[in-house]
């Protein structure tokens, strides 16, 4: 017990002290996930509008498949696209693999069917309830697009939030794929893996530490815009 108060008290003085190392394995897997997150958001949004507007051929088989993916297992992500990126695989020539832009694929790729999905269910709900004033007023869908999103934009900020979420919790995915490199591939959840394993406590708390601070305040942001939210 006092061993495990120990590190707790030397985790709490790594943080506050702004540890070296420390520094640099947040900073990474925040530039690792902010990226993955934006770029997700940047198809999933636009895709999660169109399919909560427009009824196609293979609509719901394309909604089916999205709402399956959500719950995608990392570790079968990160063997995919590992073998797409191995020196023997389609993707090798690209040298990408054991990368930081390895990882940002990885979590995009998990991220993305998240924010389509809750995307796709927000506008359409928003969709059906304008409807009639759209036909009243004669407007085309397409120029319906731009006001739909707009007025759900606190449901899509909170969409985000939650695949950054996701993202920034992920360890399967980017372990294999990213290597858990020191000072190029380490992020928090790789190394919280590592050092318990090595027994390094002490590094491990502080990045559990600051993990769920990450965590708390998306959720604390979550909820916020939800009770905004008319």
């Amino acid at each position: 017990m006092q061993d495990i108060s120990g590190a707790l008290v030397t985790a709490l003085q790594l943080i506050l002290q702004l540890e070296p190392d420390l520094v640099e394995i947040v900073t990474l897997s925040l530039q690792v996930s902010i990226s993955a997150v934006l770029i997700a958001a940047l198809i999933s949004i636009p895709l999660g509008t169109l399919l909560g507007t427009y009824k196609f051929r293979g609509h719901g088989l394309i909604c089916g498949i999205l709402n399956t993916l959500m719950g995608l297992p990392p570790v079968v992500v990160g063997l995919a696209l590992y073998l797409f990126l191995s020196r023997s695989g389609p993707l090798g020539d690209l040298n990408l693999l054991f990368t930081s832009t390895a990882m940002i694929i990885a979590q995009c790729i998990l991220v993305t069917p998240i924010i389509a999905s809750l995307t796709q269910q927000t506008i359409h709900d928003l969709f059906q309830c304008h409807k009639e004033q759209f036909k009243a007023l004669g407007a085309p869908v397409h120029h319906t697009l731009i006001p739909l999103v707009w007025d759900a934009r606190n449901s899509l900020v909170t969409a985000v939030l939650a695949g950054f979420g996701r993202a920034s919790a992920e360890v399967g995915a980017v372990l294999i794929v990213g290597g858990n490199i020191n000072h190029i591939t380490r992020v928090m959840t790789t190394t919280i893996a590592l050092e318990t394993s090595k027994g390094n406590l002490e590094l491990a708390m502080a990045l559990g530490i600051i993990l769920l601070m990450i965590s708390f305040s998306i959720t604390s942001v979550m909820i916020f815009i939800s009770n905004r939210t008319p």
